[in-house]
């Protein structure tokens, strides 16, 4: 069976004209429903779906500009082209102002028409993909898909998921970049309360008096300018989760404000004089040092306790093993599939440098490395050569830890030896002169690492 090209409704109360118009877009492929009014045409688009639709301007009791508009109201994805017979400038712009897509004055040509159609018809394919390819990204968040196979990150996982039924608060800690809100997510989703809303709050994002508003809401005349009633980011959390980045950034007077909300699961509005029922979770996260801004005095203890219930803190990307080539090929395929680029690989040299870098920006730095990678490639491999400058100067990856712990003498060879012929194009005539050695000393440490003679990988 061959499949349509799409779906057209066309409207025109000539009985000629329309049947002539059903017959030559039939024939190119088309599901045609012909409507020769445009009440009839009203009927058809309240109970059916179109991708464009072809109508006449004017129609006894029903004109085109009435069809037009209902397209708009039931399918805002549904293209419509206007044809008449009286075009003037004023009704094309009025046309084109209520959201046509085109308008073709009588008489037109058949190829005309033809051409106008399969333009649409493209704008509604993309618009479907972008669309697919919006859920498709938004379903990263959604599902909340954590990358891991180091062993500290997958008990940091089973924790989440044996505290996130129990409705406790939770205090996440680690570096910037390392995934705070994501595990933020993951125990919303994970939880009693998945179906109700997860939002969240920078704390070090608003000034105090602003921050104050977006969590506790005003009432109707609170302040100049305050002229409806606004719901607090607390309040409107009912049922669900809130999440309190940067809480550290919160001010003393603000950190009172919350602990008294958390404790009587209540919040007053700014102006009001009757506390609102406030039944949110709240799951907290800092970059800073809890047991120092406690003892200097910078972040209430009660707070703290409040929060800290649970711990979970996230190791930085440089202790999580072989994360780094896991979370690599999963933004590839995420910024692929985004950019519309068929990048499936990085190379073995590329992979060595992201190996040996230790990412001071963490998962977030390594996300905005790959997607620079996709971005700049015209190919289907991330090379060395797409990778940040940084990255690929021996003194950003000289000394780091890895695991924890301070690499060998060995290994930095190694790796100095595989940065070097990669320089040098895999040459090893040119890299030992670089690295000041004799080609047989070089191919002796080759085959000491194990490392391929052709490319050093």
């Amino acid at each position: 069976m061959i499949q349509s090209k799409g779906k057209l409704l066309i409207v025109d109360d000539e009985k000629i004209a329309l049947k002539s118009l059903v017959h030559v877009l039939k024939k190119d492929g088309y599901d045609v429903t012909g409507a020769q009014s445009g009440m009839a045409a009203l009927v058809l688009i309240e109970s059916q779906s179109f991708d464009v639709v072809l109508t006449d301007l004017k129609m006894e009791k029903v004109d085109g500009m009435q069809v037009l508009k209902k397209c708009r109201e039931r399918n805002s994805e549904t293209e419509v082209i206007v044809i008449t017979g009286y075009a003037t400038p004023e009704s094309a712009v009025e046309a084109m102002k209520q959201g046509a897509f085109y308008y073709i004055a009588k008489p037109f040509r058949l190829d005309e028409v033809r051409q106008v159609v399969g333009e649409a018809m493209e704008k509604i394919s993309l618009k479907r993909e972008n669309r697919q390819l919006r859920e498709q990204i938004e379903s990263y968040e959604g599902r909340v898909k954590i990358i891991t196979q180091d062993p500290s990150m997958l008990k940091l996982l089973e924790m989440a998921r044996q505290v996130a039924p129990t409705d406790c608060n939770v205090l996440i800690t680690g570096e910037s970049g390392t995934g705070k809100e994501l595990f933020a997510r993951y125990l919303h989703y994970n939880s009693n309360r998945a179906d109700g809303p997860f939002l969240a709050v920078n704390c070090g994002a608003f000034s105090e008096q602003l921050l104050s508003n977006e969590l506790f809401g005003h009432e109707k005349g609170a302040f100049t300018g305050a002229l409806t009633l606004k719901k607090g980011l607390i309040e409107s959390a009912e049922g669900g989760t809130l999440f309190l980045d940067e809480i550290t950034e919160m001010s003393s007077a603000m950190q009172v404000k919350l602990l008294r909300v958390i404790q009587e699961r209540e919040v007053l509005r700014l102006g009001g004089t009757s506390p609102v029922k406030a039944d949110a979770r709240y799951i907290a996260a800092t970059n800073r040092d809890m047991q120092e801004v406690t003892k200097d005095g910078s972040f209430r203890q009660d707070l703290f306790f409040r929060l800290n219930v649970v711990n979970l803190h996230i190791p930085p990307l440089c202790e999580r093993g072989g994360d780094v080539v896991l979370l690599s090929y999963f933004f590839l395929k995420k910024f692929a599939t985004l950019m519309k680029k068929e990048v499936t690989e990085i190379s073995a040299e590329a992979i060595a440098i992201l190996e040996s870098h230790d990412f001071p920006g963490n998962v977030r730095e390594l996300e905005n490395v790959i997607e620079r990678g996709v971005a700049i490639n015209t190919g289907h491999v991330i090379q060395v050569a797409h990778l940040p400058d940084n990255l690929r100067e021996l003194s950003a990856r000289s000394f780091k830890k890895k695991e924890g712990r301070i690499p060998s003498l060995e290994e930095q060879e190694k790796a100095y030896i595989r940065w070097v012929l990669n320089e040098a194009g895999g040459n090893q005539t040119f890299a030992a002169q670089m690295l000041g050695i004799n080609r047989v000393s070089l191919w002796r440490k080759l085959k000491v690492y194990e490392m391929e003679e052709g490319n050093g990988s």
